[in-house]
């Protein structure tokens, strides 16, 4: 599961995309409309800005925007910044890779051969959807169809 600062910078960004070329964004704003805590959106977008993703400007006048056009942001670029991969486990992690405690050797491990497809598939999705692209809400009940037992 992708953890609560994650979605939080997700939903900071795309607030910010939509928002793209029209100036500074006061993080009251940002806070506000994705109904992030103040606080917290300081953090995260501070940790953006190390990364030149987002620019700031304080101020009267001052506020946040983004760094590089929301087409040159994938949301698998902005998980792997905040979060340090799109592995579910650390043996399957590409650029984090750390060998699992109480496992099997890894070259034997079909966990990890299945982790390593997941984590592939979650990267050709995520690394091919910018930021600049059309998301639209989905309601609430559509997409939680019941998994049948087999």
């Amino acid at each position: 599961m992708l953890s609560q600062k994650t979605r939080y910078a997700i939903r900071a960004m795309q607030h910010l995309a939509d928002k793209y070329g029209q100036g500074p964004i006061p993080l009251t704003d940002i806070a506000e409309t994705q109904n992030i805590p103040a606080k917290f959106l300081t953090v995260i977008l501070s940790e953006l800005s190390r990364y030149g993703i987002v620019a700031s400007q304080r101020g009267k006048d001052g506020g946040y925007w983004l760094g590089v056009p929301p087409i040159d942001i994938t949301y698998g670029d902005l998980i792997r910044v905040m979060r340090g991969s799109l592995a579910l486990v650390p043996c399957a992690s590409r650029f984090a890779h750390e060998t699992c405690k109480n496992c099997v050797e890894e070259k034997d491990c079909r966990t990890r051969a299945l982790m390593l497809q997941v984590r592939d598939a979650t990267a050709g999705l995520l690394d091919g959807m910018r930021l600049s692209d059309k998301i639209d809400p989905v309601p609430a009940a559509e997409g939680l169809e019941a998994v049948e037992d087999v």
